[in-house]
């Protein structure tokens, strides 16, 4: 069998334009746009494309994007200060940290600075506890768009066996819960996980962010499996998802492709979660 391929791009666009008509709506009835606070310290290469593609996905559907560039040495005093000052602003709704902070500053501090109804990436323990207790919240992006992805199939994952590869707090854990509320039974893999490949063959439901090129081989899944891949690898100029693409869209029924399957939805979700936090 060949895999029917899961079109990021295209679900994605399709959802901005739904966005686009909502905040556009947001505007009439509060007479001002939704906004999104960015916040960069540093001059990382591919942090500064993300940040840019964050700003330029506002304009695209009408929020306004307040962004914040800070020099690499800056303490983490001037930084809780800009936070704090987000957090007042009633013009931003959203705010985003962009990710990895430079060493001397402690993400977790950071991160539980933020107003937790203005945490639009949902890395703070309070939006990461009502996730997994289950109570309304701002879902965590990546693993909002991989729940987006798959419905797109048309396939009920209610009962289905999903198997995620992967427990980092921003993908593995809230990818786990976000399933568990689509009534999946639900198995968390990690380097500890012993017969790996017994436990992905039992998936009809696979996502895998572990960060290892290539990892998911044919052997490893399920016939008719949907297969979603989280993983951005960068090797010889080239991006590699964590699946061999070749291999596995020959076994399952639905697969993502890396680029276009998951990452343009990360950040649409990111709109989303900013437009549901300025309706709060």
């Amino acid at each position: 069998m060949s895999a029917k391929i899961i079109d990021g791009k295209k679900i994605a666009e399709q959802t901005r334009g739904k966005l686009k008509a909502e905040a556009e709506a947001f505007v009439k009835k509060y007479k001002r746009q939704p906004g999104l606070a960015v916040v960069l310290v540093g001059e990382d290469p591919a942090s500064k494309v993300y940040v840019g593609n964050k700003v330029a996905g506002c304009e695209q559907v009408g929020i306004k994007s307040f962004a914040h560039y800070l020099a690499v040495d800056v303490t983490q005093v001037k930084l809780i200060e800009l936070i704090d000052k987000l957090n007042r602003d009633k013009a931003v709704d959203g705010i985003l940290v962009q990710l990895p902070l430079p060493k001397h500053i402690d993400e977790r501090t950071v991160l539980a600075r933020l107003d937790p109804k203005k945490d639009v990436d949902c890395f703070s323990v309070s939006n990461a506890g009502a996730l997994l207790l289950g109570e309304p919240c701002l879902a965590a992006c990546t693993p909002a768009g991989c729940i987006e992805l798959i419905k797109s199939t048309g396939v009920s994952m209610s009962g289905l066996n999903a198997v995620v590869i992967g427990r980092s707090n921003i993908v593995g854990k809230p990818m786990a819960m976000l399933l568990l509320q689509e009534n999946c039974t639900v198995t968390i893999c990690h380097s500890r996980t012993k017969d790996l490949a017994k436990v992905t063959k039992q998936a009809d439901i696979l996502v895998a962010a572990i960060g290892k090129k290539e990892f998911v081989t044919g052997d490893m899944v399920k016939s008719g499996a949907i297969v979603i891949d989280v993983g951005i690898n960068r090797h010889e100029g080239k991006l590699y998802g964590d699946v061999n693409f070749g291999e596995v869209s020959k076994v399952a029924g639905y697969i993502t492709p890396v680029p276009g399957g998951v990452g343009p939805m990360t950040i649409t979700m990111l709109l989303a979660n900013t437009l549901k936090a300025a309706r709060a």
